[in-house]
Order: structure tokens, then sequence, then C-alpha cells
């Protein structure tokens, strides 16, 4: 089981698992040293794999300075955080848990493109020196998509005691037969899961904020002009294509898209502000933040009845449905692609929909399953290393796809050949055949073909 809490998790951009996980990995080497009592007199990272090789594009060398120095994802400044960066920048000594140590960024973060990643194409190595050069503590983590992140011997690993819940699953047909078997839909069955770990208050409160977040960076996404870091000189144009669908809308001139052009519009602001480093939620990923989002925005906005319970349905029906593919596949774009990402994130948004528009269970895994079927296949290769070029238009057409999912399934009675589980395994194994060039390294795909100017 894993709690909805786990993969809604609030962060800054521009990667869950270049950003997030590696501040995250950061954060906990540290507090081993504090804990065991080890003040080294130096500190190194080395980053291999994916994280190698797109690690600049991502910000990962921002975020395990950030992470040593005790900041976390879900509460980091980030005006505070150029500051700090600044500074260890400047002045090559950085505070680790209290603790001053030696650190250049150009000399102790390493981006080794050269050795192999046994276990995770997201791997990262920590270790602590004396003065005298010899090695003090050093772990290894794995960067395994969505901002979790494991010990390197621990991939893979199962652990029966993760979550001690009334309603287990870890397959889309036992979800179905536990919920019937409960008279529950799924949505009150996550709920009960989550009840069954913290107070339901809390459950609606975390449930809230992650709501909140989510609109608030489509709101600050709206509204934000210029030009997108990185070099590639890539321009907001969320608060644009909103501008022209306000005046249309004044003149009386509506286009007969606008309701698509409002669904990508909310998603492409969401990762305008992700590629910014903005504050943004995990759903699954950063890379694939914006089309949840963006189809509960539609919810929201357009649908007769909506209301907050049903953004908290949807929330709950969408985990639900990442759970599954975090457990039976992945979401990790250095593992299986970006359909691992904007794939599983339009599986996830067109169930919660389908969920808060009172769907069917069986018709809930129908708009699941379809809005994944239709992303098998998907290469995650971002121009630059940069979660920009596709990854910004991919989620608006992730979002556009659930909603179609969504509908398609709830025109039906639930009933289909191809099972949400058929397709999780498929993906699971297209992953696994995809080459590592079309994986999160800027090695293949649009990240060749673009010719800069």
């Amino acid at each position: 089981m894993i709690s909805a809490f786990e993969l809604f998790k609030i962060g800054i951009g521009p990667s869950s698992s270049h950003t997030v996980g590696p501040m995250k990995a950061a954060g906990r080497f540290a507090h081993t040293l504090a804990d065991r009592g080890v003040k080294p007199a130096r500190v190194t990272v080395t980053l291999f794999g994916s994280l190698a090789w797109t690690g600049i594009g991502h910000g990962t060398q921002r975020a395990v300075i950030l992470g040593l120095a005790g900041e976390a994802p879900d509460t980091v400044d980030p005006d505070a955080a150029d500051r700090l960066l600044a500074d260890v920048e400047a002045h090559h000594w950085l505070i680790v848990v209290g603790h001053g140590v030696g650190f250049d960024p150009a000399r102790d973060v390493i981006f080794d493109k050269d050795s192999e990643t046994p276990v995770h194409p997201n791997t990262l190595a920590f270790t602590a020196y004396d003065a005298s050069g010899a090695v003090l503590e050093t772990q290894r983590w794995c960067s395994v998509g969505g901002g979790f992140i494991t010990p390197e011997n621990e991939v893979g690993a199962v652990f029966d005691d993760v979550l001690d819940a009334p309603h287990p699953f870890r397959s889309g047909a036992e979800l179905l037969r536990r919920a019937e078997a409960a008279s529950l839909t799924i949505a009150e069955m996550v709920l009960a899961n989550e009840c069954a770990i913290r107070p339901r208050a809390e459950v609606e409160q975390g449930l809230d904020r992650i709501i909140e977040a989510m609109m608030t960076c489509v709101e600050r996404g709206m509204a934000a002009e210029g030009q997108l870091p990185g070099g590639l000189k890539v321009r907001r144009r969320a608060a644009a294509l909103r501008s022209q669908i306000e005046v249309d809308e004044t003149r009386n001139n509506r286009s007969p898209h606008e309701m698509m052009d409002r669904i990508s519009l909310f998603a492409i602001a969401v990762n305008e502000e992700n590629a910014a480093g903005g504050r943004v939620v995990t759903a699954p990923t950063n890379g694939a933040a914006g089309v949840v989002p963006a189809v509960m925005r539609y919810y929201r906005d357009t649908v007769p009845g909506a209301s907050h319970a049903g953004l908290r349905t949807f929330l709950l029906a969408a985990a639900a449905i990442g759970g599954l593919f975090k457990m039976n596949a992945s979401i990790s774009g250095a593992e299986v692609g970006c359909q691992g990402e904007v794939g599983v994130a339009c599986s996830m948004a067109a169930a919660g929909l389908a969920a808060a528009m009172g769907a069917s269970n069986a018709q809930i895994e129908n708009a699941a399953e379809i809005g994944m079927e239709h992303h098998l296949g998907m290469t995650c290769d971002p121009v630059g290393g940069l979660v920009q070029i596709p990854c910004i238009e991919r989620n608006a057409m992730g979002a556009v796809k659930a909603v179609t999912a969504a509908s398609l399934a709830m025109r039906g009675d639930g009933e289909h050949l191809v099972s949400l589980d058929k397709v999780i395994a498929t993906m699971r194994q297209t992953g696994a055949d995809m080459q590592s060039k079309y994986k999160e390294t800027s090695l293949g795909g649009l990240a060749v073909s673009f010719i800069e100017c």
C-alpha cells in the first residue's frame, strides 16, 4: 500500500526524481552524520546514470547542496535557497547539521557518466572524509521516481508491513474485489486505509493542503511571464494564453476548442512553474505535475455539481491508481520513459475525474486503463536535460486525454477487454525493452533532434 501523501508531495521543481529525491537523500545522509557524531572535513556527492547525464538541467547539484544544508523540498524557501547556494559557491563552505564542512560544488559534486548503475538509473553516492582524506561514512541512494528514495541495497525489496490497512490491494482486480466486498467506492476504501494510520481530520486537512497547493500553482503559473531558466530561452506562454481566452470570451468570439484550450492552459501553467523551480505537487512526479491539477481545475470550474468533497474524492481515487503503477511498474522516467510519468498522471487523472463525477468502480478502473493505454511507449527525451521541451506540452496533452478517457469510460458500463492490470504489466515490459537513450538521459529522441540556434 502506498499512501496518497506519498504520491502527492509538495515540493519544488523542476524534477521529482532529479531534484526532490536527491534533496531528501542528501538530508538523510546529513542526519546520519549528526546521529553518529561524525564531523567530516569534506563531503562529496557522486551522481550516476540519468542523474549524471541530465542533473545539470534538472538542478540536481543545487538539490543535494540544499539537502546537505538541512533543507527539505516541502519547506524550502526558494529565495533563501538561492542565497545559500550563492554563499556556498563563493566561500566553498557548507554548514551540515551545525558543522562546517569544506565544500566546493565544482569539485565535490561529481557527474559520473561512465560507471554502471547496477540497481537503478538514478543513483547517487555520498562520502564524508576526515582532514587526512580517510573515509568516515558513505551511503548510496536511488531516487526511484516521484520523489521516492531508497537505499541502493533495498531497491526492489518487498516489505509486508508498509501499511496495516483494512483494505489492502496490490492489483486493479483486487482493488475492485475488495471495494465490492466492502460495499465501498474506490475513494472510500482509500480513505479508510488512510484513516488507519492517521485521524480522519488529519487526512482531510492533508488532502485540502494538496488541493490548495495545486490550485495556487495553477494561478501562479497563469500570472507569471518571462523566460524560463536553463538556456533554451523558452518563453512562458500560460499568461498570454489565458489573456487570449479571456479576450475571446469578452468579445463573444469563443473558440470551439475553448475547453481544450483551458485544460491545456491549466497544465501548462503548472509545468512552467515547475520548470522555473517553483512550488508544485508531485502527481505522481514533477515532470507530470500539471495533469492532475489541470483536470481537477476543469472539474471544479465546469462540471455541474462539482464540490470540495468531489475534489477530495478525485485525489483519493487517483492515489489508488498511482499506487498500483508504483507497486507494479514504475513512475520513473529514467526507468520506463515518460509513459511512467505523463502516462501514469493521465491514468490517475482520468480515474479521479470519473470518481468525482460519480462513476462506478468498474468505470473508474476503465478510465484509468484508457488513460495509460494511449501513452504506452512514450519516451523521456528532454531537450537540454530540462523539464521544458517536450515536457510542458506533454502535460497539456495528457490532461486532455484524461478528460477524454473519463468521458469514454462513463459512456460505457465498465466492461472492457484489456484490464488495467494488463496495461500496467505492458507498460512495465515496454519500459524494460526501451533503450536507455530514450529514458531521461537526453541521448535520444527529441533531445538530439533539436537544433540549437
